[in-house]
């Protein structure tokens, strides 16, 4: 690029001063309100403020105005639909968490109208969840034990879930949804694959008919509970057990094959529990050792608010269950949520997800109720069953009800195993070795994030694996944050365009131009990283240079265009960049900061130092001047007297 490509270059703007508190309204509007909820607010009168406020946190306000007969409907058959699934899973969960099977029945009745209520989902179904079921049993199980203190446990059971529901509720309000992005998707993969694992390995206990079992969750204690009971395996539970298992596999793999048939998979559990329980009736297998759920009471959720135990010598150990499954279950239902409306192009606000899950889950221990949230499973039925709205969810509490006031007595001769059948069936599902084998193929790092975390829930336990994923994650995010990535770049043929040399082989250096690019912001933790980095940058070019006989260095050009912000830290990191290319005789440049970045710079007077003519506006603007010097031969503003002594020797 010769002399006559030379032009004046544009002027780098330094965006005006904002007030400070102006300042501060506007990164916390960024932070905590990318959506701008408020807009729907903005020169309306204060009677219509008011209406839309209670349609913003009471959702069905807003779209039950509209609601036809047709979406009725759509709503009633896939109501029924996922309530013949929420009835056995309710159970079966309920025992997983070696909580009163009617307790169970009890979370799929009252969460959901307040679902229905409050959620912005319109295919999101309600439930229990097997993952929320087992942090329950291993967390409480080991404080207080179920079957010899089963009241104190029940009460801490619903304690934790009344501090769950008060957690996801306090991130909603307060607009801290973004916490829950900390659980990336390799992390719950691996954790839901973990924990699918355990909860099968736990369901051996009902197939194979014992009554005793470890309450570790670990593959090593599992093992080692079960092979040291082999003379009390039951053959009449494991054979019954290993049926209904096939059974209900083989309906869900024909489901999948036959998608118009989704409702064969979606009836397989209750016909599972109606069959068992005919057979155990007509063949008296309680009798030889086939365990049953026995007596459920009927009537509708007793207030629970007294049994709350807060008072609880154990009331710690209630509080970290509730967040942990709190966050898990908002995790899952938030995910499933977003997954399902992508499908049908409409958008479901997070925050009000949280909310939404946190009524539910104070209501909920207000009733009888334990954690729910939103299930993969029972959401994929009401997808595809044509669910319209969250009706469905009403429909199926409605039908759920329907259970508990009039057929909870012919639930006494269900088999346990059948029950256990349905969670192994449901949990097979989640163990997505697919999407291990993407992570691999697309970033190694993401998939090392996923095997340790299904490591730490399957030979640790559900805790240490969660600790596990989540501090990789963290540990990778800071890694970013203090490792960024450099890159020199250079031109790219017949063109003004300067691109990384790595990705594109065909950019040509610029003779006497080191030219680097950022790209992360500068702050504490990586102002000295950079600092080394840049001059090993430098140090490594004048090598190159020498080495071959080339034109030696003059100009080292920072290209600041991915630099979104910098603190005081990162200033002095540019201050100290600067002397060392004094030193070296050479001259630094910046191209295309950024507006917060340009800010600071001038606040901090380096613009002074470095001098306004020496930042231009494109990394093609900043060669072009360098050039220009260079083929004027005018000496190099940088140079130090020794440094041209030395030359002219």
């Amino acid at each position: 690029m010769g002399n006559a490509d030379y032009e004046c270059p544009h002027r780098v703007e330094i965006p005006p001063a904002k007030p400070f508190l102006k300042a501060l309204k506007s990164s916390l509007k960024e932070t905590f309100f990318p959506d701008d909820p408020f807009r729907q607010f903005k020169n309306q009168p204060p009677s219509r403020k008011f209406v839309l406020g209670l349609q913003h946190f009471v959702p069905i306000l807003e779209w039950a105005p509209r609601y036809t007969f047709d979406f009725f409907k759509s709503d009633l058959i896939a109501g029924i639909t996922i309530a013949s699934l929420a009835v056995p899973q309710g159970i079966s969960y309920a025992n997983l968490a070696n909580l009163p099977a009617i307790i169970g029945l009890y979370s799929s009745f009252v969460p959901p109208l307040v679902y229905a209520m409050l959620g912005s989902s319109k295919d999101l179904a309600v439930g229990t969840v097997a993952v929320a079921s087992l942090l329950i049993s291993s967390m409480l199980g080991k404080v207080v034990s179920p079957t010899e203190n089963p009241k104190l446990y029940v009460q801490l059971a619903l304690t934790s879930t009344f501090f769950a529901g008060a957690f996801q509720a306090s991130l909603g309000l307060l607009r801290l949804g973004f916490v829950v992005d900390f659980l990336s998707h390799a992390t719950i993969v691996g954790f839901m694959g973990g924990a699918a694992t355990v909860v099968c390995l736990q369901q051996l206990k009902g197939v194979l008919g014992l009554v005793h079992f470890t309450h570790e969750t670990d593959l090593i204690s599992v093992m080692k509970s079960i092979f040291s009971q082999v003379h009390q395996w039951r053959w009449e539970s494991a054979v019954l057990g290993c049926c209904f298992l096939f059974f209900l596999l083989l309906t869900r793999y024909f489901s999948k094959r036959k998608p118009a048939f989704f409702w064969i998979n979606a009836m397989a559990p209750l016909c599972s529990v109606i069959l068992g329980s005919i057979l155990v009736f007509v063949t008296h297998a309680e009798k030889h050792g086939v365990q049953v759920i026995g007596h459920l009471k009927k009537g509708l959720n007793p207030p629970s608010v007294s049994e709350l135990a807060f008072g609880s010598p154990y009331l710690t150990t209630a509080i970290k269950t509730g967040i942990i499954t709190g966050v898990i279950g908002l995790a899952e239902g938030v995910a499933v949520g977003r997954s399902f409306a992508a499908f049908k192009n409409y958008h479901i606000d997070g925050n009000k997800e949280m909310i939404a899950f946190g009524m539910m889950n104070i209501a909920g221990s207000c009733t009888s109720c334990y954690l729910t949230a939103g299930p993969f499973s029972r959401s994929a039925v009401n997808f595809n069953a044509g669910c319209k709205t969250a009706v469905s969810n009403i429909v199926m509490a409605t039908a759920v009800m329907f259970t508990l006031l009039f057929l909870t007595p012919l639930f006494h001769y269900t088999p346990l195993v059948v029950l256990s059948a349905i969670i192994m069936a449901a949990m097979l599902g989640l163990i997505d070795y697919e999407a291990v084998i993407h992570l691999w193929k697309v970033d190694k790092v993401d998939c090392i994030v996923c095997l340790g975390a299904y490591v730490g829930v399957v030979f640790g336990s559900v805790e240490i694996g969660l600790v596990i994923a989540v501090t990789v994650s963290m540990l990778r995010v800071l890694l970013f944050v203090a490792r960024p990535r450099t890159f020199t770049l250079g031109n790219i043929p017949n063109s003004s365009i300067y691109r990384s040399i790595d990705q594109y082989p065909d950019a040509n250096n610029v003779p006497g131009i080191l030219i680097l690019q950022i790209d992360a912001p500068i702050y504490f933790a990586n102002a000295n990283y950079l600092r080394e980095r840049i001059s090993r940058w430098i140090y490594e070019e004048e090598d190159k240079l020498k080495s071959s006989g080339e034109t030696s260095l003059h100009y080292v050009i920072l290209d600041l265009s991915t630099v979104g912000s910098i603190d005081t830290s990162g200033i002095s990191m540019l201050e100290e960049v600067k002397k060392n290319v004094d030193i070296k005789g050479l001259r630094l440049v910046l191209a295309n900061p950024r507006s917060e970045v340009i800010k600071k710079l001038e606040k901090s007077e380096f613009i002074e130092k470095i001098g306004q003519e020496w930042i231009y506006v494109t990394v093609g603007e900043a060669v072009s001047a360098c050039n220009f010097m260079l083929h004027t031969c005018k000496p190099n503003p940088g140079e130090t007297e020794v440094n041209r002594k030395d030359d002219n020797v």
